[in-house]
């Protein structure tokens, strides 16, 4: 694709989706890179009224202020309107207890609303393209995921848009080094610690050599089934209006009112999913026990439960005094608490060279557990032994000493086996449950932010 087709095919696809106009006042996200410096640019010679915003998480020292200092420069040259901010994401990580992910992502947004409030931006736009919503396609494949997670990155929610999402990372490049566009290129990509960074740059280029139209097909895959979610979603709102009714704050999902031509574990994954946020494999474990006749059992979402009762679900707000108490087997690969995921993996000792973990990996002796351990939110009056330790600490001053806030206090769950604490989650493992010269079976669990 040539540089002057890339323009043009940046103006159809506005034409086709509608996603800005003229009247928009657009705040353009630029951290450096080439995909947010060429979106800078099709805009620019577009003539839209666009400003940029950039943030500076103070995350790779000088590498991060040369990012600013790029972005800034070519702003002043276009004649745009240019906002920068610095993060101290760090302390806020500390802060708050969030992953680097997560902590930067809220302060960007958050920011990114303040200037629309302040300087009239209509719209936000993002710079993704068709190579990051194929890496998200294989992100969810590989976690596991309903048809909804196989659309990739959607082109437009709320007043956040994608105006890139018909091109590819080549041809945006291909477009940076025809018109001469500075930008500058994260170390971090490179690395292959990073999952979507071992799908760009392995598992891709081998798929690629099998079928070198591999991006032009994905990106017709996609297509499609973003297409089929919307039918999906359009059908779905039709079976939600005949079979949910409202009372005193719960809604109740009437599973005989389904149709019973539709798979009905599926409708039920689509309204609890869509509408609540529960996860596939929670969905799974309630219509496995709606199937079994069960009742009273409670399944989780960040911030509902579901339960069944007499053949119905009843879905309601997490209250304060509801500890989300859940059960946890040897054959469970994950569980959702709260706004993260916990990940199980047993091995034996030989096959784990480093034991120094951060707070976010629990590595327990698994002879000394006691199956189902129990995953729930903290009380008072929980206690523990520290890993290190000798005495026990009530889970509550150990949350005070680390400076947690309120509203991380309030999220903060611990794991049980038989009563006794394991591990205060993402922060620290009981002492009596540790590794040592006779451990031989380890239960590795991994703690992700959603």
């Amino acid at each position: 694709m040539t540089s002057d087709i890339l323009l043009q095919n940046f103006e159809r696809y506005n034409e086709r989706h509608q996603l800005f106009s003229h009247d928009d006042k657009i705040l353009l996200t630029v951290s450096g890179g080439v995909d947010s410096m060429v979106m800078l640019s099709l805009f620019v010679q577009s003539g839209y009224n666009v400003g940029v915003a950039h943030c500076n998480f103070c995350l790779r020292g000088d590498e991060s202020d040369e990012d600013e200092a790029t972005v800034a420069r070519e702003a002043e040259m276009l004649g745009v309107p240019i906002y920068n901010r610095r993060f101290n994401t760090t302390e806020e990580m500390e802060r708050t207890g969030e992953s680097m992910e997560m902590a930067a992502r809220r302060l960007r947004y958050d920011w990114f609303e303040e200037l629309c409030h302040e300087h009239g931006y209509t719209v936000i736009a993002i710079a993704h393209h068709v190579d990051d919503s194929i890496e998200t396609f294989f992100i969810n494949l590989l976690r596991g995921t309903g048809l909804r997670g196989l659309t990739g990155i959607h082109r437009q929610r709320g007043k956040i848009i994608r105006p890139l999402m018909f091109a590819s990372r080549k041809e945006i490049l291909e477009y940076a080094v025809a018109h001469k566009i500075p930008f500058r290129e994260d170390s971090s990509n490179r690395s292959t610690k990073y999952l979507r960074n071992k799908i760009r740059l392995g598992l891709v280029p081998m798929i690629r050599e099998i079928n070198p139209s591999f991006t032009a097909l994905m990106r017709g895959n996609l297509y499609r089934l973003t297409d089929a979610q919307r039918f999906i979603d359009a059908a779905i709102g039709k079976i939600k209006a005949q079979c949910i009714e409202t009372r005193d704050g719960e809604e109740r999902i009437c599973t005989e009112r389904i149709d019973g031509d539709f798979p009905r574990d599926f409708v039920i994954y689509e309204i609890l999913n869509s509408s609540y946020g529960f996860k596939g494999d929670v969905v799974d474990n309630l219509c496995k026990a709606l199937s079994q006749g069960s009742t009273g059992q409670r399944f989780y979402s960040r911030e509902y439960v579901a339960y069944i009762d007499r053949g119905d679900i009843t879905i309601e707000r997490i209250g304060e005094q509801d500890d989300c108490s859940m059960e946890v087997t040897m054959q469970d690969l994950r569980s959702y608490c709260g706004n993260s995921v916990l990940y199980y993996t047993h091995t034996d000792i030989d096959n784990i060279s480093e034991y120094n973990a951060p707070p976010e990996v629990a590595f327990l002796d698994e002879a000394k557990l006691h199956y189902p351990l129990t995953l729930r939110r903290w009380r008072d009056g929980d206690t523990f032994i520290p890993f290190g330790m000798c005495g026990r600490k009530k889970v509550g001053d150990y949350l005070t000493d680390c400076k947690v806030s309120p509203t991380q206090r309030n999220r903060q769950f611990v794991l049980e086996s038989d009563g006794e604490i394991v591990w205060v989650v993402g922060r620290r493992t009981d002492d009596r449950f540790r590794v040592n010269d006779r451990t031989e079976r380890i239960l590795k669990i991994t703690k992700e932010t959603l």
